[in-house]
């Protein structure tokens, strides 16, 4: 992944009329931003207690890159957080560095931020939801050669990340792979047409992160028609009991605030261990803007502890 050190923003494209090549190109430029050295002043800088590096990981039909936090310091059987970002049709795994880095240095873990396939007209949500799903497997699975213990995994995943953690927390329930804890950070969760009705979504149609034309947008992508938007809808699904202990963390200003307090009641209402943590003030993608937003700090650390807890022997 190149990173250039200049902050030169792509103009947001009108998303009523974008075309398939008009998102390549925006995808293209809006990626390279956020991958750069500059956009650190927003993003955060990394953990200097951590080593990160990109890697290619083979998975069934496809290699798929993901991107390797590891403490500096070392160590084996370390305990394993596959972390998924946000964006959907934007995004990449470095825009996390400055969470991800902090993790794997002071758990210390092994985090291992997945770069899946962006959504466009060919590549629907079914698609991400995969390679989140496969990289957690397939690391699992070779935890031997990841240097990672497969007794202590969690999964972690911000706005469109959320949403394919807690799919990923459900699959590996029905797989038999236990998982010690999920955190989903304003996390969407119904990708039903239902989902713009919810309170969060008329309070704030337009905040500076997220707007109600990019959430249908998002829509049209994720789920094409034909396809059951339920199905892909964490917080439509029929059994929520057994899921790894979640905290779910709430910015308020964010059209999809109510998707992560309807999902944190949900898995409540199964038994499934979940504690919602709000973040007054705070908007969509606020975890990854720490040079901007002051709440991304305390959220950090509060994740980390989650973390420890779970995850410690």
């Amino acid at each position: 992944m190149s990173e250039t050190t200049t902050m030169d923003r792509p103009a947001e494209p009108d998303w009523s009329t974008l075309t398939p090549e008009g998102l390549a190109a925006f995808q293209e430029a809006e990626n390279r931003v956020r991958a750069s050295v500059a956009a650190r002043a927003i993003t955060g800088e990394p953990d200097p207690g951590a080593t990160i590096e990109w890697r290619q990981v083979a998975l069934p039909g496809r290699d798929l890159p993901v991107r390797v936090h590891r403490p500096s310091a070392g160590g084996a059987r370390l305990p394993l957080v596959v972390q998924v970002h946000g964006g959907g049709f934007v995004g990449t795994a470095a825009q996390c560095d400055w969470a991800n880095s902090h993790l794997a240095a002071r758990l210390p873990a092994v985090v291992v931020a997945v770069e899946h396939r962006l959504l466009d007209w060919e590549t629907p949500l079914t698609a991400a939801a995969d390679d989140g799903w496969d990289v957690l497997r397939h690391v699992v699975e070779h935890a031997g050669e990841w240097g990672v213990d497969p007794g202590r995994v969690a999964v972690f995943g911000e706005s469109f990340g959320g949403l394919i953690t807690a799919l990923s927390a459900i699959r590996a329930r029905q797989a038999g792979l236990r998982l010690r804890a999920q955190v989903l950070v304003n996390p969407g969760a119904d990708v039903t047409s239902e989902a713009f009705d919810l309170p969060s979504t008329r309070e704030y149609p337009c905040t500076p992160t997220l707007t109600l034309p990019q959430l249908h947008f998002f829509r049209k992508l994720a789920v094409p028609e034909g396809a059951d938007a339920r199905a892909l809808s964490p917080l439509h699904a029929g059994d929520l009991s057994g899921l790894a202990p979640a905290l779910v963390v709430v910015p308020t200003a964010d059209p999809v605030a109510d998707h992560g307090r309807r999902y944190a009641e949900r898995l409540q209402a199964s038994g499934t261990p979940a504690r919602l943590s709000e973040y007054d003030g705070a908007g969509h993608a606020f975890l990854s803007m720490p040079g901007m937003v002051p709440q991304a700090e305390p959220a950090r650390a509060e994740i980390l502890g989650f973390l420890r807890q779970a995850l410690g022997g």
